[in-house]
């Protein structure tokens, strides 16, 4: 727990200066680059390396090397936001490891290509969300209500699960989640929301949400986020290992961090462009 406190403490208020400061470009497709998009990548980087990792312990033989540089390039192509970039982006992520895979890795080529595109959609493609996210008006403000909405959500279901914890939700999954931490999580998550709401209305602040749909991102990110961390569960449990990585101190690998975080961007980006 003190290492979760300390890392917290370090990683917290970094993490908003990289969510508040940008700098001007001359280009042609966008005006400025948030420099949000440099822990979003490393982010993707780290935790497609993870990822495939666990495919590798679960019998894969994934195209670790490819996969990171897709994940990333997606990351990057989140900048731009053009369709034709998207689509061939994702066109060769399937198209380029199926080719190669079948020709030298015929034995596993199946699973090893299940892998490396999952891999490239789940690290590359859904957590640039983040980055379309900050892009958006009053995307300082969007991108802070993802976090830190999530944040609380899994800080709930820890702090409830622990206290009034009895009745096991996934047993043969994640074995400590009980059904009392989810219910926790799913209120922290719409208490943070709506918090959210008032906080980042005031001054020079503005989130373009009222409070009905704020309740409406903090329903869904309180399902959401916990999808995310029993999905990652239940790779590490077809892998055989406790955590994806150790280089975070008291929370494991970058994929044990960020797994219910990468569900939750691409549903409040796209929540909002519902609303909006």
């Amino acid at each position: 727990m003190k290492l979760r406190v300390i890392t917290a403490v370090v990683g917290i208020p970094l993490l908003l200066a990289f969510v508040y400061f940008d700098f001007e470009v001359d280009a042609e497709w966008f005006s400025h680059v948030p420099l949000l998009i440099l822990p979003v990548g490393a982010a993707a980087a780290l935790g497609a390396w993870e990822f495939y990792r666990l495919g590798t312990h679960a019998g894969a033989r994934p195209m670790t090397a490819f996969g990171i540089i897709w994940a990333v390039l997606f990351v990057v192509a989140a900048l731009f936001q053009v369709d034709w970039a998207t689509a061939s982006l994702l066109a060769s992520a399937a198209v380029l490891p199926l080719v190669l895979l079948v020709v030298f890795r015929r034995d596993t080529w199946l699973q090893s290509w299940g892998w490396t595109l999952t891999g490239i959609l789940y690290m590359g493609w859904m957590v640039g969300h983040y980055v379309m996210l900050r892009q958006l008006d009053d995307g300082r403000e969007l991108v802070i209500l993802a976090l830190f909405t999530t944040f609380a959500c899994d800080t709930s279901a820890y702090f409830v699960g622990r206290a009034w914890g009895q009745h096991r939700m996934t047993p043969t999954i994640s074995p400590h989640k009980t059904w009392e931490g989810a219910a926790g999580g799913f209120a922290g998550a719409i208490a943070a929301a709506l918090a959210l709401r008032y906080l980042l209305n005031l001054g020079d602040w503005s989130l373009p949400l009222s409070y009905l749909e704020a309740l409406g991102v903090g329903c869904l990110v309180g399902v959401a986020a916990q999808l995310g961390d029993l999905l990652e569960s239940l790779l590490k449990r077809r892998a055989g290992v406790k955590d994806s990585g150790n280089l975070l101190p008291g929370h494991g690998g970058v994929l044990d961090r960020i797994d219910s975080l990468v569900f939750t961007g691409v549903i409040v980006y796209y929540f909002v462009l519902w609303v909006d």
